[in-house]
């Protein structure tokens, strides 16, 4: 039996690494903004145990999110040919058209 939903992205060893970089990075953020909620570390009794500190960690942890995100995305896009074939096949079992014909006007 065919499958009823549509095709998603595969989940590979470097998209998991990626996406523990972004727990990490996320976990910075919160360690930062503790220190700026409580004015001392919420998360760990001794870190950070001044603002720029807390800055740095928040910074810190804001940039790995947004690095880790952008080669997520990347490696996803890397699938982008193999998803398109499997949602062409999928749109095609429902009796759908999967991308819009050239002589079409619109």
């Amino acid at each position: 039996m065919l499958s009823q939903r549509p095709p998603r992205p595969r989940l590979t060893l470097r998209i998991a690494a990626f996406a523990l970089a972004d727990v990490f990075g996320l976990s910075c953020v919160g360690i930062g903004a503790s220190w700026f909620a409580q004015g001392k570390g919420a998360i760990f009794a001794n870190f950070p145990t001044s603002t720029a500190e807390a800055v740095a960690c928040a910074a810190g942890g804001t940039a790995v999110m947004f690095w880790a995100a952008a080669r997520i995305l990347g490696e996803i896009a890397k699938q982008a040919p193999e998803l398109q074939a499997k949602y062409d096949t999928y749109l095609a079992n429902r009796g759908e058209s999967g991308r819009p014909s050239a002589d079409k006007d619109n």
